[in-house]
């Protein structure tokens, strides 16, 4: 009799559940300019995800903007390697169909066509980095350098920043 318990347990908890989520009224679609538009309505959790990751780079901006002490000077090398810093292209996750359907041979160019614009983007931002590097002084670079080691060891001890101690 117990596990016929759990059963019902769980099928009531599931009935309740769907009753509660079809009594809700559907959210109107917010349109916010950006990599988000491409993931609104489709993926709700993924586009809060996407939010508090674009707070939390602006924070992160601010931070090392402070601890630099980027003078007026230095104001443009600064813009120009945020600009660079940004995200390219964004993933489209509709894009599982389309690659579903490609032969085996096809489906190997596309991921190598892909992984070559990675890496194109990675020395993208490498170039833009090392410029932005150029512009500081020798005390700011000392700072920049410490971070960048700091956030680098959290970043491998962390699984790609995540569940961070």
């Amino acid at each position: 009799m117990k596990p016929a318990y759990k059963h019902l347990l769980a099928a009531t908890a599931l009935a309740l559940f769907g009753l509660g989520a079809g009594a809700q009224a559907p959210q109107p679609a917010v349109v916010a300019p950006g990599p988000a538009t491409a993931m609104q309505g489709h993926y709700p959790m993924m586009q809060h995800r996407l939010e508090h990751q674009q707070q939390r780079a602006a924070q992160r901006q601010t931070r090392l903007k402070q601890i630099l002490q980027i003078t007026p000077a230095q104001e443009g090398a600064w813009s120009t390697w945020i600009a660079s810093r940004q995200a390219g292209k964004p993933f489209r996750r509709g894009q599982r169909a389309e690659f579903d359907q490609l032969t085996t041979p096809e489906r190997i160019d596309r991921m190598r066509t892909r992984r070559a614009a990675r890496v194109a983007e990675a020395d993208r931002r490498g170039e833009a980095t090392k410029a932005f590097y150029a512009a500081l002084t020798p005390a700011q670079q000392k700072a920049f350098d410490a971070l960048q080691a700091e956030r680098g060891f959290r970043r491998g001890a962390g699984h790609r920043g995540h569940h961070r101690g």
